[in-house]
């Protein structure tokens, strides 16, 4: 297993952008999936975006065309760019893991948009 640590969070006013890292501390090269998830006060916790091993990468409906996931292999760092960021973008950003039969979460970074 990983360790996986967020960062890159904080407050911005609606319309503005903000770049979410996630670092693993080993490699995160042969790792089924990497995701990043949300959970606003409330609510349930939804997955935002992924990306598989192989590079293949998805995005929420609801943020599509906003939200980017990308890696950078050699620095075990999964990112999500967030741009034109709206206040119901508002919640604790998880990063996440999954390489059956183990899983991992990071400790959440918290994202606040002002409107």
């Amino acid at each position: 297993q990983v360790q996986l640590v967020e960062s890159g969070g904080g407050l911005v006013r609606a319309g503005g952008s903000l770049r979410l890292s996630c670092a693993a501390s080993g490699s995160i090269f042969s790792i089924n999936v990497m995701g990043w998830y949300r959970q606003a006060p409330g609510k349930q916790r939804e997955r935002v975006a992924a990306i598989t091993a192989g590079g293949i990468t998805n995005c929420a409906d609801s943020v599509k065309g906003r939200f980017t996931i990308s890696r950078d292999i050699a620095k075990n760092t999964v990112y999500l760019q967030m741009n034109s960021l709206k206040p119901e973008d508002t919640a604790v950003y998880y990063c996440n893991a999954n390489n059956w039969p183990w899983e991992t979460w990071g400790q959440g970074t918290q994202v606040t948009v002002s409107s």
